[in-house]
């Protein structure tokens, strides 16, 4: 079997409220998060609630990164969504952990977009970081 894409479905619990209910903290720790992974970023959207809580996207090429907060809760989901193999979402979810200080994070990963494909082959239209050394 082979997959289109990585998701990994992170929890971080114990961050700094502060942080997690400061939209432009927010925007700027997805965008250098997505950046440290060497991930090609389309464009970003995020949006501050009345009276705390964050939501936001990175859309990338190799798929998303999305994020919600409860400052409330000292709590926030990221769903952090990669195709092909040409970056590490990993990286993505440890530069958060870091960013929102959190003191307890639960990461659960999982394969979308399951083929059966024929032995030596490989599923058409997924970036791959040797199709990336042909360029």
């Amino acid at each position: 079997m082979e997959a289109l894409g990585r998701q990994i479905l992170v929890e971080f619990y114990d961050c700094e409220s502060a942080k997690l209910n400061d939209v432009e903290y927010i925007e700027s720790s997805m965008l250098a998060g997505t950046k440290a992974a060497r991930a090609t970023i389309i464009s970003h959207n995020f949006h501050k609630f009345s009276p705390y809580g964050v939501s936001g996207v990175v859309v990338i090429a190799e798929s998303h990164v999305a994020i919600h907060t409860w400052p409330e809760y000292n709590y926030a989901a990221v769903d952090i969504f990669t195709c092909g193999d040409t970056i590490d979402p990993w990286t993505i979810q440890e530069f958060l952990k870091d960013a929102f200080n959190s003191q307890n994070a639960s990461s659960m990963e999982m394969k979308r977009g399951l083929f059966k494909v024929a032995q030596g082959e490989k599923l058409l239209f997924k970036p791959s970081a040797e199709a990336e050394k042909d360029y």
